[in-house]
């Protein structure tokens, strides 16, 4: 293939992360992978959990002890390491199911209302927005951040990151939701502020949207109470808080289209903290989710010889996953794939690896799109853990 990509090794996050993760959450405005220690060590652990049991076939099991919330949902957090060095570029994340009966996700479900005065012979068209407690424990998106080198890198390594996690959903269907929540990080000033949380919850909760934000690592209750449960006429906000419903900023905005080229879909609900969309899909509607499959190594190929590009993986019974987005040639029920990936994978001819091949169009979305779509609000957290 003429347009070559640098060679990367997607895996699952492990203990010597840590640091590098930590300095990535201290780079950007309240990720939902906080800038603590403690909590990125705590997600780390729970990760290596889940990708085990999700290899072994049974349920993960985790205690009270873990930190934040969603401390009991499977969590999978991937991260992309440069093949010559080893070194984490970036992460993301999968939450195999946010929330359910008693602790739910948080939206404000948005609607017009039209109101007309017959003696006036004019009317006015309101937007209202109603808080809705979402219970049935949607899979969700989220956790992708880069290093500022490289984002909008050639290699499109933030897309690698965000796709890769429809791969393993598919590998592992039965551990995650009918339904992919993603949550779009609302525009941010360059102080981290927004104007529809200073406009709106604030009015509610007292608190900055930083205190607001990060309070929600460990509980959302306090906005179920405080935030009211009446319609709300939002038409009541200034003019510059209106405008960011529904919106995102410039740097999640390619993060958006990509979604919605792979078919979700905004339903209407906002975020409540920022006013972001919320971006959702089918599980079995998403291509690449459908598209993917097991199948064997059949060994090394030429990179010329190469028609298309593919997620190819290996897993081991210890959860152990590592990942490529290399070349490929199909021969009959075997993948094909040039030495040097096949070196990152570890693997030998007649192993079974997970394959999703990734189509002219979604590789032209791969090398032409923006590349850090969550890297604003990502991951795992209690409110957001997708930025998507």
């Amino acid at each position: 293939m003429g347009d070559a990509l640098g060679m990367y090794l997607i895996r699952r996050a492990r203990e010597e992360d840590l640091d590098t993760l930590l300095k990535l959450a201290k780079m950007v405005h309240f990720i939902n992978l906080p800038a603590d220690k403690d909590i990125i060590a705590d997600k780390i652990r729970r990760s290596q959990r889940s990708f085990r049991a999700a290899a072994t076939g049974e349920p993960a099991s985790f205690d009270d002890s873990g930190l934040g919330l969603g401390r009991h949902a499977p969590l999978f957090m991937f991260v992309i390491a440069d093949a010559v060095t080893g070194n984490a570029l970036g992460t993301s994340s999968i939450i195999a199911r946010m929330g359910g009966p008693g602790n739910p996700n948080i939206a404000l479900e948005l609607s017009r209302r039209e109101l007309f005065s017959v003696d006036l012979q004019t009317g006015m068209t309101h937007i209202i927005g109603r808080l809705v407690l979402d219970e049935s424990g949607p899979t969700e998106i989220g956790g992708l951040i880069l290093g500022p080198s490289y984002r909008n890198h050639p290699d499109k390594i933030g897309k690698q990151l965000s796709l890769v996690r429809f791969h393993y959903m598919g590998l592992h269907r039965e551990q995650f939701a009918d339904r992919v929540l993603a949550e779009m990080m609302g525009p941010i000033t360059p102080d981290g502020q927004n104007s529809f949380w200073e406009y709106f919850g604030r009015r509610f909760i007292n608190l900055t949207y930083y205190e607001a934000d990060k309070f929600c690592q460990y509980s959302r209750e306090f906005m179920i109470s405080l935030l009211p449960k009446e319609d709300i006429y939002l038409t009541l906000l200034p003019p510059e808080a209106r405008a960011l419903l529904a919106k995102v900023g410039p740097e999640t905005l390619p993060a958006r289209r990509m979604l919605e080229n792979l078919g979700f879909r905004y339903p209407g609900r906002v975020d409540p903290f920022d006013g972001g969309p919320h971006l959702e899909a089918r599980t079995a509607e998403i291509e690449l989710v459908r598209n993917t499959r097991r199948a064997e190594f059949g060994g090394a190929c030429a990179e010329n010889e190469a028609r298309g590009r593919a997620f190819v993986s290996v897993e081991s019974d210890r959860g152990e996953f590592r990942c490529v987005y290399a070349p490929f040639v199909e021969r009959g029920d075997t993948i094909l794939i040039p030495p040097g990936h096949a070196e990152l994978l570890e693997i030998d001819r007649g192993e079974r690896i997970g394959f999703t091949p990734v189509e002219t169009g979604e590789r032209k979305t791969l090398r032409e799109s923006g590349a850090t779509a969550e890297s604003a609000k990502a991951a795992t957290s209690g409110r957001k853990r997708v930025g998507s």
